[in-house]
């Protein structure tokens, strides 16, 4: 595969190595962990893109996903816990150039940032938020997460969480994301697949990528085996019907604390503008990006202003 690079305009051939960094670090997460799955997927999907990586910006949070940065060979960020989306939605407004993409973990995506991810959803900002759900804060060494089972033991919760989990599919497509998906770790093409979609949909593409912990989650599904919802004979629902993509997200959601892994794509959603596109239809957005007048010495700054200032007067 080959693209073209932002910063010399040369065209140069890409694949998965690319995005190797030229020192690799030795990945710290422990053996058997499904955020490895995460990033080999990832590195597989973004030369099917065609973006390089002067073109891509990864946001991440804190938590064992928030490594994903030092492994993968992009501009990155690696923000406070539960902030990578306001971090992401302001890099894609400065420069709609860029790829951007956030990470985060359940803790950190669902729980800390949860009115992020809500909001985020709600604006449909044009980026792609994968969250790593193992059902635990694994780095901070096993407590109970929002989407830990009901009844699940930790060290915060020793005789069992009395809470019932968040439904993250449900829930996003709740608040307005256009594209939710679910995939998992042991299923590499899926989910090479799946986040290929989602890196190319305009709009904000929410995956729920779930990831096995050997090592603080060991009462953990380790999501095997699968079944590829659209696959399944059971399942007939047209993902671009809201409603109906709900119906099939709530009987997914149910199923995985029964022990069955239904995963796939669930709501896709061609026709909604993204919040920038809203923007510029209504006049709040400036012709040029910041990103473009950042490195015009002739831009007239004020004009931007100016130009909303009149609109709401």
């Amino acid at each position: 595969m080959s693209a073209f690079s932002a910063i010399n305009d040369e065209e140069q051939e890409i694949d998965q190595d690319t995005f190797t960094p030229g020192i690799e670090p030795q990945a710290t997460w422990c053996p058997g962990c499904g955020d490895f799955g995460v990033l080999k997927a990832l590195k597989q999907a973004m030369p099917e893109v065609g973006r390089t990586p002067d073109e891509t910006m990864l946001v991440t949070g804190i938590g064992c996903s928030g490594k994903l940065n030092s492994y993968f060979d992009c501009y990155g960020y690696h923000s406070i816990h539960g902030r990578s989306l306001p971090i992401a939605r302001a890099a894609k407004l400065a420069n709609p150039g860029l790829e951007v993409i956030a990470a985060g973990g359940d803790g950190d995506g669902y729980g800390i940032g949860g009115n992020h991810f809500m909001h985020t959803a709600r604006e449909n900002h044009d980026i792609t938020y994968i969250v790593f759900n193992n059902e635990i804060f694994g780095l901070t060494k096993g407590q109970t997460s929002p989407t830990s089972p009901k009844g699940h033991k930790s060290k915060t919760q020793p005789s069992g969480s009395a809470k019932d989990p968040v439904r993250p599919l449900t829930l996003s497509l709740a608040s307005g994301a256009s594209y939710v998906a679910r995939t998992a770790a042991v299923n590499p093409r899926q989910a090479k697949e799946v986040l290929k979609e989602a890196i190319e949909h305009d709009g904000f593409a929410h995956v729920d990528f779930l990831t096995q912990c050997p090592t603080w989650n060991k009462d953990a599904k380790e999501y095997v085996p699968y079944t590829d919802i659209q696959d399944d004979d059971e399942f007939d629902f047209d993902i671009t019907d809201r409603r109906e993509a709900a119906d099939a997200m709530y009987e997914a959601e149910s199923r995985l604390w029964e022990g069955e892994v239904l995963t796939g794509r669930f709501y896709h959603d061609t026709e909604r503008p993204s919040y920038a596109e809203e923007k510029r239809s209504i006049g709040e957005a400036p012709e040029d990006s910041l990103a473009e007048r950042y490195f015009d010495d002739d831009a007239e700054w004020g004009k931007s202003v100016e130009e909303i200032r009149q609109h709401h007067t």
